[in-house]
């Protein structure tokens, strides 16, 4: 009889061994880029966040679309490129003109200015579209 106890009290064990062994230890998620205003842009070159300001100006070449945060070309702080390959997931560009937006992205420096570049429609976010009162926000 106490074989057959030991035997089950092992087989006991082996199971919580194997089942302790199966359980993996949950995934960290991933965090939300930090938020910081288009004048702190410069001094994140290199991260992902998540950048807020207002569209000041649009300006539309033939290869590709600037978004000037803050103020207008050359003093903005911060830029956004879209280039012609996407422009047309963006829609009407130009009505972004003094809306205030969100942008996530990657801040690189180009010509001694911080930039993101927007490849697709989920990197920007309108907050607020110009001439809109305070109260009603858009995405």
């Amino acid at each position: 009889m106490r074989i057959i106890s030991a035997i089950v009290a092992l087989f006991g064990l082996f199971s919580f061994v194997a089942n302790a062994q199966d359980t993996k230890p949950e995934a960290p998620r991933a965090e939300s880029p930090r938020k910081i205003s288009a004048s702190e842009a410069e001094k994140h070159y290199q991260e992902t966040v998540i950048v807020t300001g207002k569209v000041v100006q649009v300006s539309i070449r033939p290869k590709l679309v600037y978004l000037n945060l803050g103020k207008k070309y050359p003093e903005t702080p911060m830029y956004c490129v879209i280039f012609a390959r996407a422009t047309n997931q963006f829609g009407d560009l130009k009505k972004l003109e003094g809306a205030d937006v969100e942008i996530k992205g990657k801040i690189e420096e180009y010509q001694d200015k911080a930039q993101i570049i927007l490849n697709s429609t989920n990197q920007l976010k309108v907050i607020q579209n110009a001439g809109e009162s305070g109260d009603a926000k858009k995405n």
